[in-house]
């Protein structure tokens, strides 16, 4: 079952993305902030992170940086409630898979989960075909 890592230090929002993200079969697990949330994905290793990105403490750039360096490929997608087109673009440059506005639409974030999840799958099975190549070739 697909993981997901919903950071956000709305409670409200946290609920929401539990409750729909659990009827659509996800796996999900919650961080409050920035810090637990990076404990946590240390700890669980999820598919796909959903990341606020303005939180006190530790902000979602920073939680970002320290996922990057744990794991470059990690599939992100980054909610806030300001849409700032310098800002989308600066994420984009960490490698954000997705950037959605938390005014948003729940079609678009499934949208995006199922669009990361495709590409994620894809690679997987194309590395699982290249080493299949390889150790073939190798008899």
């Amino acid at each position: 079952m697909t993981k997901v890592l919903v950071i956000d230090d709305e409670e409200g929002i946290r609920d929401l993305l539990d409750t729909l993200l659990t009827r659509k079969g996800y796996t999900v697990v919650l961080a409050s902030g920035g810090r637990k949330g990076v404990e946590l994905f240390r700890r669980e290793r999820p598919d796909v992170v959903v990341l606020d990105l303005k939180m006190p403490e530790m902000d979602g750039l920073a939680v970002l940086q320290h996922i990057r360096n744990l794991t470059p490929s990690q599939p992100v997608i980054i909610l806030t409630g300001a849409g700032l087109p310098a800002a989308e673009e600066q994420l984009r440059a960490y490698g954000v898979s997705a950037y959605v506005e938390k005014e948003f639409s729940l079609h678009r974030l499934g949208d995006a989960l199922n669009r990361i999840l495709v590409a994620s799958q894809s690679a997987t099975l194309a590395n699982a075909s290249d080493k299949a190549a390889i150790i073939k070739g190798t008899q």
